[in-house]
Order: C-alpha cells, then structure tokens, then sequence
C-alpha cells in the first residue's frame, strides 16, 4: 500500500474514533461508563421505586461563597452542568432561567456546576443570561468525579433531584423549556 494512502487511511480512522469518542456532536455520553439512568421510562423520570440517592453537592461557587446542596432537601433540584464556552449550554441559558423564575415558587431548586471553565468567563455568562440560581465552580472537576457515573465529561447534562434527594431524570443535551417542565411539574405532583 502506497505511504500516502497507508496515511489518509490512519488519519480517517483516527478522525472517525476521535468523533465517535466526542459522542460525535449528538449529545451521545462521551464516557464509556455513563449509563442511562436506571429504569428510565418514556416520560422521562425513574420510578420512584428504582431511583438512588444523588452523590453529595457542595462547593465554591462562581460569584463566590459556597453552597451545600443538604440545606435544599425536601424541594425539587435541577443541578445543570455547564461551562461557558459550551455551545449547547449558552443556547440553553434562556431556557433554564425562565424555568427557574416560573417554578422558584412551587418549591423548585436550580443549582449549576460550571466545570473546565475560567472564572472570569462563567461570570460574564452568569450576568449575560441573568441566571437566578447559584453555580458551583467546578474548574478541576471534583463536581463532576461525583457526578462520573451520571454526568459526561462534556456539558451539558441536567439532572432532576425529587424531594428526597434521590436521581429521577437526566438529559444529556441542551434542554427546551418544555423538556424541562413536564417533568418538573410531575415531580411537583409526587407525594412529599
């Protein structure tokens, strides 16, 4: 086989598992070992019954000071990992804010976790979309090493906490509003 040609094969293939590793821009897990939740249904949501606890959130946050996540129990949690040069994530920003103003009031938590992003550039997006939820700043990715099993190492990813603290929806992509809601209000709905 000619050089040139033994070459163009190699960088093909090379091209080819570097897009299939990427999740190849389709909002695929990026990491081997994420799962779909477990028990998933076509709604969305886990059944109660299969659902497991969400690991613990905690940390810096981007506009500073810290969050522990164990003084929000007993309310709905949507925890959104992003980063502020994640395509996905910025034509997403609108969507989670006017979810989060809509549901602040029915008992719902918004919680982001900026991950691999620079500070100065996850405040801009924080103030370009007027998020109304705080962020863990999550540069070095302890966040995310929680989140391993659930989350890939490339945003966004949003999860849906019940009222117990337990995983009961994941999206792996940019979320719409109404991708969000209807689950949200479901969850709003299960008994306490």
């Amino acid at each position: 086989m000619p050089r040139r040609r033994r070459t163009a094969l190699l960088l093909a293939a090379a091209c080819w598992l570097l897009a299939a590793c990427s999740g190849g821009g389709t909002g695929a897990p990026a990491s081997p070992d994420v799962a779909p939740p477990p028990g998933a249904t076509s709604s969305g949501l886990i059944p109660v019954e299969k659902r497991v606890s969400a690991p613990t959130l905690r940390g810096e946050l981007v506009a500073g000071g810290s969050l522990d996540a164990g003084a929000l129990s007993g309310k709905v949690l949507v925890l959104n990992f992003w980063a502020s040069w994640c395509a996905p994530c910025i034509a997403e920003a609108k969507n989670l804010t006017e979810v989060a103003n809509a549901t602040k009031a029915s008992g719902v938590e918004f919680v982001g976790v900026d991950i691999k992003d620079e500070k100065a550039a996850a405040l801009r997006h924080e103030t370009r979309f007027a998020v109304p939820y705080p962020s863990i700043y999550d540069e070095r990715g302890a966040t995310l090493l929680r989140f391993r099993t659930l989350v890939p190492q490339s945003p966004p990813t949003t999860i849906l906490v019940d009222r117990k603290g337990r995983i009961a929806a994941r999206i792996i992509q940019g979320v719409t509003v109404d991708e969000l809601m209807a689950p949200l209000q479901r969850l709003l709905a299960e008994p306490a």
